[in-house]
């Protein structure tokens, strides 16, 4: 243990030695009027990977690159560095005769983690390595600190999340995810733009925070001395606008719910939702079924993705299940011949599946759902014709009125999506929150409250309306086959350090 505690010294001590050794080198170029941190603007020509793309049409052209220097090797009167930039890194051979005898002085003194700008021709080395001979070689940027170790980069988890600013510098496949997060979102408004749909945006401080089961945060609005809530969802007002008969809408936009943290869920994260009038949930289904298969392509090149040891197939139609038939297919329990609570609450007995005292046979279902199907459901699957007690904001089956016209998307045994055949019967809706606000009495701190202004709009008339929302967090974890959805939020929610 002593020998462990002397290293870690001796480790600190270096690093002071370092860290110390780059501030004076700072000053040094500051005393000398090359004070890096005056520049205020460099013009880049070209980019790594396409220099390196296009090197037939570039050889022995002059090029302008900027980026971090990753690597450096002095040899005498001739080094190499290495220059990181957005699309990734490419060689650079400095010699002292090309560059001068002051800047090649300066550029030896330059430290990995800088970030620099050179000037120079593009050709190959010996080895064939596409580079790029400086003419001139300027110091954008002085690093005080210490980067990781190249090859281990960032490998405490914690400590990517917390400093994705350095993640993103040591690792080209993190910058790959977010930059293909981008496009994600780039791809599906094109597609919804394409459809005739018209982007929107809505309140996120609201007095009734409605449209979804979740607690949400609160806070104070000092001007009007009033409490308000922090959005849940993006329904109510997106509905008010298909009352106002803009017909077609969608916002991307973040949410917040105050519940925990794990793999699939982050405090805040980003929703899109989309109405559509004179359709139903049927509707929602084709969209969302030729929209994800239109972003994989786009953006994946292929409707094949890799997700863990799986390949998720976006290209054949997605299969389509009611909820009382994906119960049956995986428990062998028909719930169409259970038709009362107290029936269901006898086989969840025997089940061992936990319910509240509260729970109606719709819920029992749903708990069923949960407990022995959704971990199934790996390829892209509609679960449909959800029970009305899970559903305040949805449509009834005219043949089944304890069910609602609605339907989940599962994915790798994820929830991708939820849409509905939208309620707007203004006397059922009132009904229905009458009925959450109940819940919320009894206990259930998800329940929905009236919302008399949306009721207004519904007493205005909302014409028949397919509505749906998306996780787009989940759809992006999917595309980059990553694991967490911390690992597709540059910076997700974490304990503040120290507490």
């Amino acid at each position: 243990m002593g020998e462990e505690v002397k290293n870690n010294q001796a480790t600190t001590q270096d690093l002071n030695q370092i860290l110390k050794a780059r501030r004076e080198k700072l000053a040094a170029l500051q005393e000398a009027g090359k004070d890096p941190f005056v520049i205020t603007k460099y013009d880049v020509t070209n980019h790594s990977t396409e220099i390196k793309e296009n090197y037939d049409a570039l050889e022995g052209k002059t090029v302008t690159i900027a980026g971090r220097m990753m690597f450096k090797r002095v040899m005498g009167k001739a080094s190499f560095c290495n220059i990181q930039d957005l699309q990734g890194n490419i060689q650079s051979y400095v010699a002292r005769d090309s560059i001068g005898e002051e800047s090649y002085a300066d550029f030896k003194k330059y430290d990995v983690g800088d970030i620099l700008g050179i000037t120079g021709e593009v050709f190959k080395t010996k080895t064939g390595e596409i580079s790029v001979h400086a003419s001139q070689v300027t110091l954008l940027s002085k690093s005080l600190q210490v980067l990781p170790e190249k090859y281990h980069g960032l490998t405490n988890t914690d400590m990517r999340y917390r400093q994705r600013y350095v993640d993103l510098i040591m690792s080209q496949e993190v910058k790959d995810t977010f930059v293909k997060r981008s496009r994600i979102i780039s791809s599906i408004r094109r597609y919804l733009d394409g459809q005739g749909f018209l982007e929107v945006e809505t309140p996120m401080l609201v007095s009734n925070a409605g449209g979804a089961a979740a607690r949400p945060f609160e806070t104070h609005y000092n001007a009007l001395d009033e409490d308000v809530k922090l959005r849940i969802s993006l329904e109510l007002y997106l509905k008010r606008l298909i009352v106002g008969g803009m017909e077609r809408v969608y916002e991307i936009g973040r949410v917040f719910r105050n519940e925990g943290l794990d793999t699939r869920h982050n405090p805040e994260f980003t929703l899109m939702e989309l109405y559509q009038a004179y359709t139903d949930y049927y509707g929602m289904m084709d969209l969302t079924e030729n929209m994800f298969r239109h972003v994989a392509q786009e953006v994946c090149g292929t409707t094949l993705i890799p997700y863990g040891d799986v390949m998720i197939d976006l290209g054949k139609p997605f299969e389509r299940l009611t909820m009382i038939d994906a119960v049956k297919k995986y428990t062998g329990i028909d719930f169409d011949e259970i038709k009362t609570t107290e029936e269901a609450k006898k086989i969840a007995d025997e089940k061992e599946v936990h319910y509240e005292e509260r729970h109606t046979r719709g819920d029992i279902i749903n708990l069923f759902f949960e407990e022995f199907v959704e971990e199934h459901l790996i390829q892209p699957t509609f679960i449909m014709d959800h029970p009305v007690e899970i559903s305040p904001l949805t449509k009834r089956k005219p043949d089944k009125p304890e069910l609602v016209e609605r339907f989940e998307l599962f994915i790798t045994a994820r929830e991708m999506c939820n849409a509905y055949s939208e309620l707007n019967d203004p006397i059922d809706q009132r009904e229905r929150f009458k009925a959450q606000e109940a819940a919320l009495a009894a206990g259930d701190e998800e329940a929905n409250t009236t919302d008399e202004d949306f009721m207004n709009a519904l007493e205005i008339g909302m014409p028949p309306t397919g509505g749906i929302g998306y996780g787009i967090d989940r759809l992006v974890m999917l595309l980059t086959n990553q694991p967490a959805i911390r690992d597709v939020l540059l910076f997700p929610t974490l304990k503040s350090t120290g507490k």
